[in-house]
């Protein structure tokens, strides 16, 4: 089996331009692989779709009921937002519970993403706030005020935290700390690579919510704040916001840089972990349209809000087609 394969073809005047490579797998809580396309256990770094377990240590040591947090400041802990004044404003709640201010945010700050969107009117002046991983970063903070462990280092792969977050995932996934490698994500935290099957697992294992035996209470708080409140996950016009309100509470959908997609059935208790190898963003939606269409997780009205994402017709700057957006694989079953 080839590790990674044609996903996504794109044809200019019926000429093959574009072949976006690379691997999916489809598991359930107990890791068992029910669907493949290339190599299911390709290694790839998790990037954002870890922001869920990356907070499991704060909901593991009672860190939502100490600091009050509801389920909207749950949401931004997962999430990869826009830096529009819903995202910004929650943030702020963070670090008011923290005690803290936007400095101890370490993440450092960008134009805000929906600064792209029409009409934006974004702020004169950004801060950390504005990053779309502060959230991330303020429930690190808190964990740190939690256990009384210093906040100016707590990115260093050596701090309690970041050793608490290596040691949940390990458990999250059943690899071993050792097997999960470590490199610095674009937020400057430190993110892990595993396989695409044991990615899939664990957002199987968060979709399962209370009736998952090790993190029951935590899975079911993080994964119901994500499909309550997709925009604050994401953002306004973004995909993830998109793909949670076309699953109509039923799935939790959690993208990452440079081609990585996780998406989860709750009512299945099964997820989809995705790597496209070149980065493309429209590959990547486009590809996890085409894996749920295969799984027959698509209804007709699910298939149509999802067209948009599909991306079939390539158009110009004038709005002329010009070209075409194929997928180019099928799902190999294995099981269930």
């Amino acid at each position: 089996m080839s590790a990674l394969l044609p996903l996504i073809e794109t044809y200019r005047g019926g000429t093959l331009e574009c072949l976006h490579h690379g691997a999916v797998a489809v598991c359930d809580a107990r890791g068992e692989l029910l669907a493949c396309a290339g190599d299911p256990h390709w290694l790839s770094f998790s990037r954002s779709t870890l922001k869920p377990f990356q907070a499991l240590p704060l909901l593991e040591s009672g860190g939502a009921r100490q600091f009050s947090l509801a389920s909207e400041q749950l949401a931004l802990l997962c999430a990869s937002h826009s830096g529009e004044p819903m995202h910004v404003a929650q943030v702020d709640t963070l670090l008011q519970r923290a005690g803290l201010g936007v400095k101890a945010l370490q993440c450092g700050c960008h134009v805000p993403m929906f600064a792209t969107l029409p009409g934006a009117q974004p702020p004169e002046q950004v801060d950390e706030r504005h990053h779309n991983c502060s959230g991330k970063h303020a429930g690190f903070l808190l964990w740190c005020v939690q256990h009384g462990q210093p906040t100016a280092n707590y990115l260093a792969p050596g701090h309690p935290l970041q050793l608490a977050i290596r040691r949940g995932v390990a458990q999250v996934t059943g690899l071993s700390a050792e097997q999960l490698k470590t490199a610095t994500d674009g937020c400057s935290a430190p993110n892990l690579a595993m396989p695409l099957s044991r990615l899939a697992r664990a957002y199987a294992r968060l979709a399962l919510g209370t009736q998952d035996a090790e993190f029951g209470a935590s899975f079911a708080a993080l994964g119901g704040a994500m499909v309550r409140h997709p925009e604050l996950v994401s953002g306004t016009g973004r995909a993830d916001l998109a793909f949670m309100q076309a699953g109509r509470g039923d799935w939790i959908c959690k993208g990452g840089a440079d081609g990585v997609q996780a998406l989860a059935s709750r009512s299945r208790g099964q997820a989809i972990a995705l790597k496209i190898a070149d980065g493309s963003p429209v590959a990547v939606q486009a590809a996890t349209v085409a894996v749920l269409d295969q799984l027959g997780w698509l209804d007709a009205r699910q298939r149509e809000e999802l067209r948009p994402w599909r991306a079939e017709a390539i158009a110009n700057a004038r709005g002329t087609q010009v070209g075409q957006r194929k997928s180019a694989f099928t799902l190999r079953r294995l099981a269930g």
